[in-house]
C-alpha cells in the first residue's frame, strides 16, 4: 500500500525515474518548453523548481549541487547564465503547465510545460501593462512653467543684442 506516499512513481524504478527527471529537466532548460504527459509534467515541476531556485546564487557549491541533478555541463552553464538572470526577482513558480488534450494512441492526458519568463506571448502583454501603469494623472503645471522660463531667457538674450 502507498499510504502517505506523495511521490508519483510513474511506473518506473527509482534509478529509471531519476534518469527520466534529469533528462526532462535538461530538455526543459535547453528548449524552454517541452511537450509531455500531464503526470510527467507535474513530477518534473517538483523536480526542476528547486534546481532553478538553487541557480539564483552563482557559487561553486550551488553549481556542483545543480550538476549532481542535471549531469550536463552545457545545460548547467545555460541555467546559470540565461535562466537564473531572468528569474532573479521571481520568488517561485518558474514553470507553467498547460493542458493540451488527450493523446490519440492511448488517450493519455498531454501537457506543455514551459519556463514562465521565456514565453514571448505573455511577456509582450506584460510589457504593455507596465507602460500603461507609468501614466499619471498629476498636474503638468511645472512643465509649462519651465518652457515659460526658457522663452523669457530667450527674450532677454534677444534684448541684450
Amino acid at each position: 500500500m502507498r499510504h502517505g506516499d506523495k511521490i508519483n512513481n510513474l511506473g518506473r524504478t527509482h534509478s529509471h525515474r531519476k534518469a527520466l527527471m534529469s533528462n526532462m529537466a535538461c530538455s526543459l532548460i535547453e528548449h524552454k518548453r517541452i511537450f509531455t504527459t500531464l503526470a510527467k509534467a507535474k513530477a518534473l515541476r517538483t523536480y526542476v523548481e528547486p534546481i532553478i531556485t538553487k541557480s539564483k546564487e552563482d557559487s561553486t557549491h550551488s553549481r556542483r549541487t545543480v550538476f549532481a541533478y542535471l549531469r550536463s555541463k552545457e545545460v548547467v552553464s545555460m541555467l546559470f547564465k540565461d535562466v537564473a538572470v531572468k528569474v532573479a526577482d521571481r520568488k517561485g513558480g518558474y514553470t507553467r503547465i498547460i493542458k493540451t488534450g488527450n493523446r490519440l494512441g492511448d488517450a493519455a492526458e498531454m501537457a506543455l510545460i514551459e519556463l514562465v519568463d521565456f514565453n514571448e506571448i505573455y511577456a509582450n502583454g506584460k510589457e504593455a501593462k507596465t507602460e500603461k501603469a507609468k501614466t499619471t494623472r498629476r498636474s503638468r503645471a511645472k512643465k509649462p512653467a519651465a518652457k515659460a522660463e526658457g522663452t523669457a531667457t530667450e527674450t532677454k538674450a534677444e534684448d541684450a543684442e
